[in-house]
């Protein structure tokens, strides 16, 4: 089986309104919620054989604020997930190689979001599953459990296996 970890990018700053959207910073909070989500990628043990992350400044600070629970993992930025639609986001992680067991992604919604509903399908019907259906907030993570190769991933094939939002970590 594949896993897959959707991460949506930290909360980032809108306090400099001269900045595109693509170089807008994390802020103070997401800072924060960055921190917390690497602690609990350190302590549950999740750790991706591959990491993609979007170019946008918020990703990229993202990854840099969960670095230690990514040492030595490959990483790569890729330019399909910033603004990717969910076909192509997909269509991208379905060309991934079979050796590669779990991948994580540090993307934006609505992409990520509409992907993990979209694989996830419309028959899981537990508290994560209603929590994500309900709002993907930023610094939030998905796990999924996929089909045992990535060109098989269609919607619907995919159980949702976890759902972590920064606000029920501990605090620092």
């Amino acid at each position: 089986m594949k896993t897959l970890h959707l991460l949506r990018h930290a909360k980032s700053s809108w306090d400099d309104p001269s900045l595109g959207d693509r170089d807008r910073p994390l802020s103070s909070r997401g800072r924060r919620a960055a921190a917390r989500m690497e602690r609990h990628l350190l302590e549950h043990g999740i750790r991706p054989d591959l990491v993609l992350c979007s170019p946008a400044r918020r990703t990229v600070e993202t990854l840099d604020r969960i670095s230690q629970a990514v040492e030595g993992v490959q990483v790569k930025i890729r330019e399909w997930i910033y603004m990717g639609s969910v076909g192509t986001l997909r269509d991208h992680l379905s060309h991934l190689p079979d050796t590669v067991a779990s991948v994580l992604v540090i993307g934006h919604n609505p992409g990520l979001e509409g992907l993990a509903h979209q694989l996830m399908g419309p028959g899981d019907h537990d508290p994560s599953v209603d929590a994500l259906r309900t709002k993907y907030p930023t610094g939030a993570l998905a796990t999924l459990e996929g089909p045992r190769i990535w060109s098989a991933l269609t919607p619907d094939s995919c159980v949702l296996r976890a759902f972590v939002r920064p606000r029920e970590l501990e605090h620092d």
